[in-house]
């Protein structure tokens, strides 16, 4: 592990199945989901990926790729079942909250026009 945003072994072992590696590509998927995982956790650009990662247009690459085949959202989906169900609960949550403030917010501005928000009725 090079920086804190590496995956472990464990962690590894519970995605790899999301991303085969069946293609072409010269770079390890560990090393692509560690490199788009440090993106995430310092908000640096692409460009500025530190250069022991694979090359940033291949990680961007990598990135989008499997962000339009739904790949990051089925790891999500897979890792919320398991964390609920080892800390005793049913794998999918059974209801919902909807904060007021944003249901309030919504509502209020629909009625208004091009004023920026005033209170004017013209």
């Amino acid at each position: 592990m090079r920086y804190t945003s590496d995956l472990t072994d464990s962690q590894w072992e519970l995605i790899k199945e999301y991303f085969p590696a069946g293609n072409k590509s010269k770079y390890d998927k560990r090393e692509m989901v560690n490199a788009v995982l440090y993106l995430v956790k310092t908000g640096c650009q692409w460009r500025n990926l530190p250069s022991d990662f694979p090359k940033w247009k291949a990680v961007s690459m990598f990135y989008y790729r499997a962000q339009r085949k739904g790949i990051w959202d089925e790891v999500q989906r897979m890792l919320v079942k398991k964390t609920r169900i080892a800390q005793g609960k049913n794998e999918s949550p059974t209801y919902a909250l909807i904060d007021s403030q944003s249901v309030k917010s919504v509502s209020a501005s629909e009625n208004r026009g091009y004023d920026g928000g005033k209170k004017r009725k013209e």
